[in-house]
Order: structure tokens, then sequence, then C-alpha cells
């Protein structure tokens, strides 16, 4: 009998299995101790169940066979609660199986444990949510584990599962990475299927997963890619990334080093362990560092408002009635995007996609990587709402429910002025991007990716004041297999913590 759950990677696990060292149910069954035990609050339902009927039944010649696994609770499980991480669908319970899901269940072989907390629609990088609470980081109990998939980044980094799923549609995989200390890889747009409902906008999000181990990622990729027909932006996977570690060859690439991209102020201490670290892994591949600035246009704040307006269609004639039942941030959001998202609006914002894309183009001509910070700063608090430090307007607009309406009524008068003078909506934008520049700077450093559709990864890379952070590389489109090998480099020369440092300890202790 075990105590503890398989602290070490995914992949190790299944050799652990295959050589009887362990069994998946007996790993199954530490894993629900734990999760009992914990205070992290980072899964919103559990099906012991069926799990316990995957671990008896689990197929350990199967690249994940009989590993207890999380699942985002955005994506799609049949028979499990389909709520997008808010009260307005408490109740809706899935009737399919997300495809990529579903190739983890069929060809992967891992055993399902439950759904891990997201934020409300996968919307904003923070763990807070009026349905499930607040969610919490393994390496400090008050701070964050960012978002969409905070959820899935404790669960791993907690010492719960040693896999689990996420999304990143402009960050939410590598920002919780970032903050937790573990790998986050965003695959080229389309390397695994978004079926069934594969949406055409914004076409920003890739799936995937957080691990603790580089192979746990290649793995996954080589599990879940690959063409599905329900989605027609899927691309074929004709290779196997886990066979591939190793084997490319780094030396005389060219890197540069754009700390702040897209011109993000970081908070202190980060630029310096990031170029350490940086300059450090030049030095292990013989990499060839070169002085290219990189200057994309900040997307934020209409990426946000093209992503909220299509909310609409889920909410449907909920809208907005269910106001009330969203969180604040999320709420004021879709009241903003209805008052300030017209053609003008949209129109801008395919103009600075085009520029984003010709920037980031003419960088790739020049070098084959850029490193930047994944997130501007350590972990922030828990419980904090939104990740912008300059953040009085908003907290001015939800203060009561009196200036919500307010507030509310004025984005509708906007909303009737727009009809008469279209460009109000962004200038108004510019304004505040201007005024306020932390308010649309809320995965600034990840999202130019999902925009250009490039593959990068969150690397984890030391810590500042105690908590990780992450050192993000963007690669050339369809070259994931040099970002895998760039991730192994830093594995391999400095290894990082499989688990936050408490959990490691308290499991020593035990």
């Amino acid at each position: 009998m075990i105590d503890t759950p398989w602290q070490q990677d995914a992949s190790s696990l299944v050799d652990a299995f295959r050589a009887g060292d362990r069994t998946p149910l007996e790993e199954l069954d530490a894993t629900l101790a734990t999760i009992e035990a914990s205070n992290l609050n980072c899964w919103s339902h559990l099906d012991p169940e069926r799990a316990r009927e995957a671990a008896r039944d689990a197929d350990l010649t199967k690249p994940f066979g009989g590993v207890p696994t999380g699942i985002k609770e955005l994506e799609g499980v049949v028979g499990w609660p389909d709520t997008g991480g808010s009260l307005v669908f408490k109740d809706r319970i899935a009737t399919e199986t997300s495809h990529h899901v579903q190739r983890l269940f069929d060809d992967g072989g891992v055993v399902p444990v439950g759904l891990t907390t997201s934020s409300e629609f996968g919307g904003l990088n923070v763990s807070v949510t009026k349905l499930n609470g607040v969610a919490h980081n393994p390496w400090d109990f008050d701070k964050t584990v960012g978002g969409s998939s905070g959820g899935s980044a404790a669960a791993v980094a907690g010492g719960h599962v040693s896999l689990a799923c996420g999304g990143d549609g402009g960050g939410s995989l590598r920002i919780p990475a970032g903050y937790t200390g573990l790998l986050g890889f965003k695959g080229t747009f389309g390397r695994i299927t978004r079926g069934p409902d594969a949406y055409a906008r914004p076409n920003t999000v890739v799936l995937g997963n957080v691990s603790r181990s580089v192979r746990d990622s290649a793995r996954y990729f080589d599990v879940c890619a690959g063409v599905d027909t329900w989605d027609p932006t899927t691309l074929p996977h004709d290779r196997s990334f886990e066979k591939g570690l190793g084997t490319q060859d780094l030396s005389g690439r060219k890197v540069t080093i754009v700390p702040g991209l897209g011109g993000v102020k970081l908070e202190a201490g980060v630029e310096a362990q990031l170029r350490a670290e940086a300059e450090a892994l030049i030095a292990d591949t013989g990499m060839v560092l070169v002085d290219r600035p990189v200057n994309p246009p900040n997307l934020a704040a209409q990426w946000m408002m093209g992503n909220l307006s299509t909310l609409l269609a889920e909410l449907g004639p909920r809208w907005p009635r269910c106001a009330d039942d969203l969180t604040d941030e999320v709420a004021t959001g879709v009241f903003l995007a209805q008052a300030m998202y017209n053609l003008h609006t949209a129109s801008v914002a395919e103009k600075l996609r085009v520029q984003a894309q010709r920037e980031m183009a003419a960088t790739f001509d020049d070098v084959d990587f850029i490193i930047a910070a994944t997130n501007p700063g350590p972990a922030f608090s828990a419980t904090a709402t939104t990740s912008n430090s300059e953040s009085d307007l908003l907290d001015l607009v939800q203060s009561s429910q009196a200036a919500k309406y307010v507030g509310r009524g004025a984005l509708f008068a906007t909303r009737v002025a727009a009809s008469f003078a279209p460009k109000l909506p962004n200038m108004i934008l510019e304004y505040a991007s201007a005024k306020f520049p932390d308010m649309v700077t809320m995965g600034a450093l990840t999202i130019i990716s999902n925009v250009y559709g490039n593959p990068a990864v969150s690397i984890p890379a030391g810590t500042v004041d105690g908590l990780p952070v992450g050192m993000q590389v963007l690669g050339r489109h369809h070259q994931d297999e040099l970002l895998f090998d760039v991730a192994l480099s830093v594995e391999r020369n400095r290894p990082w913590p499989m688990v936050a440092p408490p959990v490691a300890a308290a499991t020593t202790a035990a």
C-alpha cells in the first residue's frame, strides 16, 4: 500500500506500473486521499467510481496507461458537469467528450480523476470564480495559480496528479505553468484538435497540458495531436516528439532576448533572473545571441473585446439577465465588448493583427528563437480577481451594485453613441490603454503567440522572492520539436523541482 501519490513525472509512473512497483488502483487511492485532505481547492468535480473502474481495467501498454489525470473543467466529458466555471451553467451536464480528451482516454490510457478548476469561461488569468471559490498555489497558499488552467497547474505542482490537461487561448497554459514552476507548452496552432466545436474565432486556442517534465509534454502531444475532421485547422502528426527528444542540433541557432515582449513592464528581479537563465541556456546549447528588437503591437485590449464578444453566443438568451451570476470582471467585460466592439473596432483589431504578424514574421526571418518572460512577475494574491496593479477604475465600477449599474448605463450610452460615431469605441480603448497600461497587460507577454499561431513554451527559470518564474521561448511555426529540445536542455542542465517544495517537504516527512 502507498500513502502519497507519485511525485515524479507521469512517464516514470508508467514505468513503475509496468515494473510492478505500483498499481493504478493503489495510485488512484493515494491520489483521492490526498485530494480529500488538500486545501488547494483545485478540483471542481471528482468521479471516484469511474476512476476506479478505469484503474482496474488500465492498459499498461498505452503511453499513459493507468496514470490518474485531471481534466480542465472547460473540456467536456460525457456525464460530468459542463459549467464553464460559471454559476450560469452550474447544472449543465456534458453530452459530448472533447475530442482531444477522448484521445487521451482511448489512445493514452489515462485514469480520469475529475475536473480541475478554471477561471470563468477561461477569460482571466486568475483562479477565482463565484462557482468554485479560490484555487491556491502549492508554492505559497496565499498566492494565485493564475489561469485559466490554474486548477490543473495546482493539481500537478501540488502533488495530486502527475498529469493534467489545459488550454491556451491567450497564455492559459503558460501563465499558470510560470506561476507554479511547471512546463507549459503551447504548440503550433492546429497541433491538437479543438473538436467537436472548433469555433472560427478568436482562432487562438491551442490545447495541451501542464507537466512536470519535457518528455511528459512530448508524449502528450504524440497521443493527442493529429488531423480531426471535426476541426479543419488540425495539422498532420507524422512524427514522434518523444522519440525525437535530444536529436535537434541547436548550436549556431540565433536567439534574441526581449524580456518585456510587447512593451510589458516587468516587476523587480524578473528581468535579471530571466537574462541569467537565458544566457545559461545559450551557453549550454551553443546558440548565438543577437541583438534583435521585437516590437509587436499590444493587442490585449482588442483581443479581449473580440474574445468576450463571442461569449454572447454561449450565453444566448440568458444575457443580460445572467449578468449578476457572472464574476464582475467577466460581466463588465461582456458589457464592455457589447458597447465597444463594432465594425470599426474589428477593423482596427485586424489591422493590428496584420502588423503583429508582419513584425513576428520579420523577426523569425532573422532569428530562430525569442526569449521573453512568461509573466510580469511572480504570483500575486490568490484572492485577486485581476492581475492588474492599476485596477482603480475597475474597482470603482465594481465597488457596489449602484456603481455597477451606473457603469453599465454608461457603457450602454457608449454603445448608442457608437452608432453615430463608430470610431468612438476604439478611441476610448486607445485612451484606456495609454492611461491605465496595466489594465491591458494581462497576458500581453503570451497573447502574441496565440495571435501569430507559433509554438511557445514556458520553462521553469528559478525563483524571484521565493516564487517560481517562467522563461518563455517562442519558435517558428511547425518547429515544435526544436522548442521541446530547448526545454530539454534546461531540464538536463538545471533541473527544476517536479512538485512545489512545501509538497516535497511534506512528502519526505510523511
